[in-house]
Parts: C-alpha cells; structure tokens; sequence
C-alpha cells in the first residue's frame, strides 16, 4: 500500500484518527484496509500514532478507543500536540528520547517505561515503529503498548520485601553487635525514614508521670528538631499510653478526616505532622516508649507492610532496650563485686563465669539464627558455673497446655529428654511459672536410698514482652537453696533464651515467606511464559493468513479466488480465539482480585436449565454423541448469578463434548442431598489419570491425547469455571474411572 506523506499531513483535521493512521478517504479504501481499520477501533492493544515533522520534532496524529480509555484522553484532543502538552516534562523527554532512537535507527524498538496521566502512573509495554514515504524517509512512528502495571506492582511488593528483610537483618546485626542504645536508636530512626521516605521518624520514651521525651529522631522537615524535646500533652500522652498497653496502633492519614479530638489535632498542627504512624514499644509488661513515623506536608496513605514493618522494629527496639539493660546490670554488677572483692572471692570468680556464658550466648545469637546451638550450650555451662547434677530447659506448646523437655545435661540423672508434661497435672507448679515468677524447692528422690536423698530444684521461666516461652530447671545435689545472686543471674540467662528463641523463630518464619515468594515467583513465570505462548499461536497465524491475503490481492489476477474467504476465515476464527483468551484471562484476574458480589436470583433449574442443554443438541447429533438430561422434580428454586451460572454450565458441557467420542454419551443431572444442591456433567469414553485430575484446574493445561474432535481452546475454561464456582459459594469436585469422568457442582441452599 502506497502512502503519500503529503495528503496524510493536509487531510489530519478532516479524517477520523482510522483514516489518520492509512492517509486514504473512506470510499477509496480496499477491503484489507477496512479490516485493519477496524482491528485499529476494536483491538485490546493500546495504539497511538505519532508524525515526524520536518524539524525533527514530534506531534501527536491519534490514539485508539483502547489508549484513549487507558489514559482518559480523547483522540481529537490529543491530535497536533507535543508531548510537552499532555506529559510532565520529565515523561516528556524520556518518550522524545524514544521517539528520536526510533528515527535515528530506524528500526522497530521496543521498551518500558512508566508515565503518569492523570496524576496516577502507570506502566507501559510499548513497541513502535517507523512508516517511510517513498523517499525512504521516516515520516510518522506508530505505536502499540500494553498496561504492564500489576506486573510492575508485583516486582516492586516483592522488592519492597527484600528490602524490608535486608533492613530489618541490618538493625538485627547493629543490636547484636552493639550495646549503645543511643547508637542503635538513631541507625533505626534514619533507615527507617529513607525506607517509608517519610518526612519524620521518632521514637518517643514514657515518663513515669504519662510525659515523655523524644531520644532519636531522624527528619528532613523544615521545623525545628525534636529530638531532646519533652512533649507533654495530657491529650497525647496518657491517654495514648493507656491504649498502648493492650497493643493499640494509631494509623493517621490526614489529621483533618480522621475523626481526632480538636486538642489533638493542635497538638500535632503544632509539629507540623499531617499524617501520623505511632506503634507502641514493649519492655517489661508496660509501654516503654513509641516509634512514630510522620509526613508533614500531606497526607499519607500508610501501606499494612509499612505497620508491620514498624511493628517489628518496634520489637527489635525492646530487645535492643532489654540488652542495654541486662548489659548494664552486668557491669553495674561487676563493678560492685570488685569492690568486694577479698570478701567475696567465690561469688566475683561466679560472676566473671556467668559474664562469660552471657557473652558466648549473645555471640552465639549474633553468629547464629539456630537457638538449638545456644540452648543446648546454656545447659552444659549451667551444670559446670553452678555444680549441677542436672539443667533441662522445657518449652510450652501453642496453646499452654502442655510442655516438653527439648534440651537437657545431666551427669549422674536418669535422661528425660523429649518428656511431654501436662500443665493441668501440675498446677502448683505451672502456675506461678505462667505467671513468670521464678520457683524453687526440695524434693526428695524417689525409690529405695539407704540414706534420704533430698536435692533442691528451681525452675526459671524464659519469657519476653510477647508472652512465656518455656522455663529453665535446675537440679542441684544437695538441700542448699539457690540464693538471690543466683536466681537474678539465671533469670538474665532467660532474657537471652527468650532472645535466641524469639530470633530462631523469626528467622524460620523469614525463611519460610523466602520460600513462599520463591514459589510464588515461580507460578508467576511459569503462567506468565504459557501465556506468551499461548497468544502467538494466533497471531502467528493471522500474520500468515494475512500475508498469503496480501499477496493474492497484489496480483493483477486472482488465481484461486476459493483460498480468499479460507483466509478469512482463519483471521476470523483466529482474532476470535485471541479476543476469547484475553477476555478469559480478564475474567480470570478479576475474579482473583477482587471480585463484584454476585447478583443473585432464585430460579427454577427444571425450566432454566433445559433451554441451555438444547442449545448443544446439534453438535451432539453431529458428532454422534448421547446427549440427556436428568433432573429431580422436587428441586427447590437456587439463588445464585445467572449469568455465572450459565457460563459455568456451558464450558463444562463444551468441554464434555470435545473429549467424548463418537457413540458414547453425555449426561446432565440435578439433584437435591443434604440441602446442598448438586448439578453433574458426566461423559462417558474417556477415563483420566490422576496426575490429570491434579492439574485439570490449573490455567493453560491441556490433554490434547484425549480431544477425539482437535478443538481448540484458551486453556483458561476450567480454571475459569473453578473460580466462578467458589465466586458463588460453591464448589466443583471431578472424578474419572470405569471409562467415565464427572463434574460435580455443588451449590448450598
């Protein structure tokens, strides 16, 4: 097809942005392009066409009806304009760079890239190609792009988790590896801010009279800092602390909607916060401060991976306030043992070993996620610090109801390892321990002893702000009780079990969210790579198709004037297959977002459902199939979608007449059992083995050995039916044996 630059460029305010894109008047159009014509109105591919001028700038000609909804500007409005008119000026020079490398080369080039129209960015997958005139000179590049912005949005939540586990091993490692609160809170406060990219980042500490002072904060407001500043305010302070204590998180988007006591909200005009984060920091059964995350200027849409995110710093905080404090016990404790030293000789040489097992411990924390290794480790250096006959350190089930002995050292005991006690056979004993008191008695060894054998036990509970994990017992030869020093000393080697305990959880849990969006991952690509596949087969036919079309109408004579409407056809039947795939695959990530509620409607099935069977009576006939339909007379009438219903009902009864062969038959029944209302689709001659019924709702799984007719699909039908399915409160099961297979829809009343 010849086209005239010239008349192109006269004829842009008089054509519609069809006729723009070929350069030619209605009437003098062939068939092919009308056809083209009418995949540029009715395409799903966004296409725009941009002209070349002779100055090498660049003027918008058209878009179609797809681009025009997906950016929400009309065709006619963006005709003649730059880029400059409609985009940013930094959107507008990133596509002048790409309109410019698609002139300069001269070649089809493809590229991503995310624009904003409208105030909301989106992504784009865009391909564009240059037209010449019969100089050979580039006179117009057209356009065609796909919305890439779920894609995107996936990549940048799972970013967004990577980083988020990068800064949380980053505060991990700085708690671990130092002892200076200070240090700690200010390296907190500033990633945490770059992270949220907030305005301000603060951690707040109480007071014992509900005020308090700020000890870090992290901004890049223009105000005056608030770091040092005590902040007093009746109308935050205790009143916000009181909540805190039963785990109250404040989420503020904007100070002016959200509903706030007038005092409050002068309280933080005063600061200059427009938008407000505050989560509460554990420490010892109380509130011991906030971390508050702050915008000043506008609101701010607070993100649930932003609060978790704060939750579990928050968390991190009260193990790094908990290590201060057991770190400056012990020196404090140091401290006064040598001063006392010639008096207490044996208590400074038990000090200095305990300082020692505190040290291996919280290395070990720091080097290691395993708390097996630290455990395990307490007990052998408790029996030796403390001359133990034996140290056991137990932990609680889930629910509190039982406990089980998971580390132990003995030297001369019977092993009692893996023993399982109930909490309810014991509950003088469990009970202060749930209550996280310390508890020690004596206890005389049971059996035959030619001398009373009594021995002193106490029990420890290993505890941290988040609840009891378990306890520490101690077994000791002889009927001397432990004293205060030892009990104060064993309750902090608790405190670094509940640490190494809490960590080896976390990092099993991190472990297994890695694992989980790996797997995730995985799906994704594997559909994502399906999917290309599955939309080139159409294509590459209708580009075959449509070059042989070409190539007949080229010719001055058509030789075979029977092969035009077999092309036809095929673009036919192929533009249907790909808009049907599309369409499914639409259906299908709606219905796995966030679907509509279904429009229900009682109808009866015995009227309803019969109509629909009718209408594969001929295709049945056709391919010698059986085709019957059963239904209860006393069915009652079914609320559901009928529009849902009916798209059910019709795929798994095409999908019933692809893989039945000839003279077997296709059965449709509905039945009323235990009010629950059951509709099946049987089909006999044709049995499917278990590895298929596994995977015979998954997207783009076929059994193609089994298709006696070689229909065509999208691959989608029985994913799409499974999901419609559960949409209306149902569900499909599918069984396969004595050379049948059945579809079973069940449909509570």
């Amino acid at each position: 097809m010849n086209i005239n630059p010239t008349e192109s460029t006269i004829e842009l305010t008089e054509l519609s942005p069809p006729q723009i894109l070929f350069g030619t008047e209605v009437d003098k159009k062939s068939s092919s392009e009308q056809f083209l014509l009418s995949m540029y109105d009715s395409v799903q591919a966004s296409i725009f066409v941009v002209d070349v001028l002779e100055d090498g700038d660049f003027r918008y000609v058209a878009l179609n009806p797809t681009h025009e909804r997906w950016i929400g500007i009309r065709s006619n409005d963006l005709r003649g304009k730059k880029p400059e008119d409609i985009l940013s000026p930094i959107d507008a020079t990133k596509v002048r760079q790409h309109y410019a490398e698609c002139v300069v080369f001269g070649k089809t080039i493809s590229y991503e890239q995310c624009l904003q129209f409208q105030g909301v960015p989106t992504w784009w997958s865009t391909t564009l190609t240059p037209l010449r005139d019969a100089n050979c000179k580039i006179y117009r590049l057209i356009g065609t792009s796909s919305n890439i912005t779920p894609v995107k949005e996936a990549e940048q939540a799972v970013e967004l988790q990577i980083q988020q586990q990068q800064l949380l091993e980053a505060i991990a490692k700085q708690i671990h590896q130092s002892v200076k609160l200070e240090r700690i809170l200010h390296q907190i406060t500033q990633e945490l801010r770059q992270f949220l990219k907030s305005d301000r980042v603060l951690i707040y500490r109480f007071d014992a009279d509900s005020s308090g002072v700020v000890i870090a904060e992290s901004t890049v407001a223009n105000n005056e800092p608030l770091l040092g500043k005590n902040l007093t305010d009746p109308c935050f302070s205790r009143k916000y602390r009181e909540h805190s204590s039963l785990g109250y998180i404040q989420v503020i988007e904007d100070i002016h909607t959200s509903g706030l006591h007038p005092c409050y909200i002068d309280f933080l005009t005063s600061l200059q916060v427009r938008a407000n984060l505050v989560v509460p920091i554990f420490f010892k059964h109380d509130v011991w401060g906030l971390l508050i995350a702050q915008h000043c200027h506008q609101p701010r849409q607070w993100q649930q991976i932003e609060i978790d995110l704060l939750k579990r710093l928050a968390t991190q905080i009260s193990i790094a306030v908990q290590q201060t404090e057991l770190h400056q016990q012990l020196e404090d404790f140091k401290a006064k043992m040598e001063l006392d030293r010639q008096k207490h000789t044996n208590q400074l040489q038990q000090v200095r070993n305990f300082d020692a097992l505190v040290r291996q411990m919280t290395e070990q924390i720091r080097d290691s996620f395993d708390e097996s290794q630290v455990l395990q480790t307490v007990t052998q250096e408790l029996v030796q610090l403390l001359n133990l006959d034996r140290c056991q350190i137990e932990l609680y089930s889930t629910c509190q109801t039982q406990v089980k002995i998971t580390y132990e050292y003995t030297t001369n005991l019977p092993q009692c390892l893996g023993l399982t006690r109930q909490i309810a056979d014991l509950p003088e004993v469990y009970q202060p321990l749930l209550q996280k008191q310390p508890l020690q008695f004596l206890e005389i060894v049971p059996g035959w002893q030619p001398k009373l054998l009594v021995i002193a036990q106490m029990a420890c509970p290993i505890f941290d702000t988040q609840g009891i994990l378990g306890n520490i017992w101690l077994t000791r030869p002889t009927q001397e009780a432990f004293d205060e020093f030892e009990v104060g000393l064993m309750q902090q080697i608790a405190n670094e079990c509940a640490i190494a305990i809490r960590q080896g959880q976390l990092y099993q849990k991190t472990q297994a969210q890695v694992k989980e969006l790996e797997k995730r991952e995985q799906v994704k690509n594997k559909f994502l790579r399906t999917l290309s596949q599955e939309l080139r087969t159409p294509i590459t036919s209708i580009s075959l198709a449509a070059q042989t079309l070409e190539s007949i109408l080229a010719t001055e004579e058509i030789l075979d004037i029977e092969i035009v409407p077999q092309l036809l056809q095929i673009l036919h039947n192929e533009c249907g297959r790909e808009s049907k795939l599309i369409n499914d695959l639409l259906t299908l990530t709606s219905l796995e977002a966030e679907p509509n509620p279904p429009t229900l409607i009682a109808i009866d099935l015995q009227t309803w459902l019969h109509p629909i069977i009718e209408t594969f009576r001929d295709v049945t006939n056709c391919q010698r199939q059986h085709l019957n339909l059963i239904i209860e007379n006393t069915l009652p009438l079914l609320e559901t979608d009928i529009t849902d219903l009916e798209r059910i009902v019709t795929e798994l009864l095409n999908h019933a007449c692809k893989y039945t062969p000839p003279g077997e038959s296709i059965t449709v029944s509905a039945e009323l059992t235990d009010e629950v209302v059951e509709l099946r689709i049987t089909n006999s001659g044709i049995e499917l083995s278990s590895n298929e019924l596994s995977r015979i709702f998954e997207p783009f799984y076929h059994f193609s050995q089994h298709d006696a007719w070689k229909h065509s699909g999208t691959g989608l039908e029985l994913a799409l039916v499974q999901k419609m399915v559960r949409h209306l409160g149902g569900s499909i099961t599918v069984k396969s044996g004595a050379g049948q297979t059945m579809f079973a829809v069940k449909f509570p009343l």
